[in-house]
């Protein structure tokens, strides 16, 4: 059974990319409000050996055989795949094995240690996170391990950008009361000045979060942040929803959680029991159903659902 590479699945920054989860569910260094995987049930910055090297290539050698056609190779998945204290190793050995670039999701929190800048110099593509500088605004859209400061996290950053030969794609997620306001965003506009990204990515809300009370922004902030910081490299990315754009799409699946939310309302963690699919795979199914309207989101005692509107 593979259980460390999933997809392909269309990502709105990488094309087609071919998943690669090496921590286990929700360990992480944050537990930010936002997060479409839920809320971090392991919350650390312990690195550790959380599955052997070799067992993940395997896997990898396996499911290249089937698929020809990627863009990217990306280390993301349900955690903050740093926590990997083999993950140097881990991307070395891929680039042995195909010439598919490798790209790492991060919210760049461990970056300030050598070691871990150390592990992604050999990546192709980096995309860390940067939502907030000030302490007061990273606490409360982040909720960060104790043991994190975020000046320390944005020095980090700036010294990965200087040592680094690759791209930095720098993502900023933009909160509605929290950081979309002008003394956040200046002061995050002087912080990305100085790690000097190829390109800062803008991001808001369009799947349900971790945490009820976070809205998105709407799309003319983003553009009035764009213009903000218009010396910048910025754009607004977008979600890619329309099945031709989505390699290895399956209309069984498609109809198998169709049918079922038909019958009854499921929580994404039932659909990945349901399917045997990773949930950043399965959201590839529920933008689509959720874009022609035939499924919508409930939710009731803290737990969201997805149901038929067939049925609602």
């Amino acid at each position: 059974m593979i259980k460390y590479i999933f997809g392909p699945v269309p990502s709105r920054r990488l094309g087609v990319s071919l998943g690669v989860d090496i921590v286990p569910f929700k360990t992480c260094t944050l537990d930010c409000i936002y997060c479409e995987c839920g809320r971090t049930n392991r919350l650390t910055v312990e690195r550790g050996n959380f599955v052997e090297p070799q067992i993940v290539l395997e896997e990898l050698k396996q499911v290249l055989s089937l698929h020809r056609h990627l863009d990217y190779i990306t280390f993301s998945g349900s955690g903050e795949p740093t926590l990997h204290q083999e993950i140097g190793v881990i991307i070395n050995r891929i680039k042995e094995l195909t010439p598919v670039p490798v790209a790492v999701l991060t919210n760049g929190t461990l970056l300030f240690r050598d070691e871990v800048r150390k592990d992604l110099l050999s990546a192709d593509l980096v995309l860390p996170s940067l939502d907030a500088i000030t302490p007061g605004g990273f606490a409360r859209i982040n909720q960060p391990h104790a043991a994190l400061d975020i000046q320390l996290i944005g020095d980090g950053l700036v010294e990965f950008s200087r040592q680094y030969r690759g791209q930095i794609w720098l993502e900023v997620f933009i909160v509605s009361g929290i950081n979309d306001g002008d003394d956040e965003l200046e002061k995050l506009y002087t912080a990305i000045q100085r790690i000097a990204p190829q390109r800062v990515q803008l991001n808001s809300l369009d799947r349900p979060p971790a945490y009820e009370n976070v809205e998105p922004v709407d799309f003319q902030v983003l553009e009035r942040i764009v213009k903000k910081w218009a010396d910048l490299p910025v754009e607004i990315i977008k979600r890619a929803k329309r099945r031709g754009e989505i390699a290895a799409f399956s209309r069984n699946l498609e109809n198998s959680i169709l049918n079922t939310l038909r019958r009854r309302p499921l929580t994404i963690e039932d659909l990945e029991a349901m399917t045997g699919k990773k949930r950043v795979e399965i959201f590839k199914y529920i933008d689509i159903l959720e874009k022609e309207k035939k499924i919508a989101v409930k939710i009731n005692q803290d737990k969201i659902f997805y149901v038929s509107n067939a049925a609602s």
